[in-house]
């Protein structure tokens, strides 16, 4: 569950983005999040633990620098008496924003969840400090996680495995490269284990950039679909067995692009800087 913020206190952000967000020519999914973390006084934990790739850390640690902030730290975890280590939670403790990157969700849940880090970057975010992710790293932000599931538009009963997140909010749940791998069923799916939370499909190079008061805004070149299930009027999910298609009535479903915002309390969504761009 989400840390409690302390009186008079604001919570941070959060940044899911949807994996292959640009690191070379338009970064600016990248220059918001360091901007909303301290820009040039920012001191930045990078934990490349989700990926199995070497060079992971390094590359973000470069683009951070480059982009300006005061400090990087690249923090990998092997094992989960790492997450015990006295300097590392120091670190983060230090941290003004803390990103994680892509690679399995699952390594990263089942190295930190339950751990001292885990519970460091809840109470963090829960005081101010900056908390994003992309691809896996985006998937963990959140108290329920899409583990893993079958690719497509149709709606299948045990297409999609659940397990814990990080559990910085219990508001949603994040699927990525929504629209280029297909992945509307899956989240639908998911929604349909869980109707209270509002479903978020990053597409690649997208971003959901949520606030304090729990606005999201699009930011990137691609689309946010946000499912609401809350109001459904009929679910068959309970009867249907393994494999069989799933009948869903009465979902909400947005399409958010760069500007539009949906806001996570009256689930209600704006075209935003859209319309203020045609005035």
């Amino acid at each position: 569950m989400p840390s409690k913020i302390p009186d008079g206190g604001t919570r941070g952000w959060l940044v899911p983005i949807g994996g292959a967000e640009n690191k070379d020519h338009d970064r600016r999914i990248l220059e918001r999040f360091l901007l909303l973390s301290g820009g040039r006084n920012a001191r930045i934990v990078v934990i490349p633990t989700a990926s199995r790739m070497t060079e992971t850390g390094s590359r973000y640690e470069k683009i951070f620098a480059d982009l300006g902030a005061g400090g990087v730290t690249v923090m990998d975890f092997d094992t989960r008496r790492d997450c015990h280590e006295p300097g590392r939670l120091r670190l983060i403790e230090d941290a003004t924003g803390i990103f994680f990157t892509g690679g399995n969700q699952l390594r990263l849940t089942t190295l930190l969840g339950g751990t001292p880090v885990a519970k460091l970057i809840r109470v963090r975010n829960a005081h101010g400090v900056t908390v994003g992710g992309t691809s896996a790293g985006a998937s963990i932000l959140s108290e329920h996680m899409i583990a893993f599931g079958a690719d497509g538009s149709s709606v299948i009963s045990g297409s999609v495995q659940l397990a814990p997140g990080l559990g910085l909010t219990n508001r949603f749940i994040i699927d990525q490269h929504f629209r280029q791998r297909d992945r509307l069923g899956r989240l639908i799916t998911a929604l349909a284990y869980n109707p209270f939370a509002i479903g978020i499909g990053l597409d690649e190079d997208t971003a959901a950039f949520i606030s304090a008061d729990e606005i999201i805004e699009v930011e990137g070149s691609g689309g946010a679909t946000l499912i609401d299930a809350s109001e459904a009027t009929y679910s068959s999910i309970a009867e249907a067995g393994e494999g069989k298609p799933v009948c869903m009535l009465g979902l909400k479903l947005h399409v958010l692009v760069a500007g539009a915002t949906f806001n996570l309390q009256t689930r209600m969504a704006s075209a935003g800087a859209l319309v203020k761009a045609k005035e």
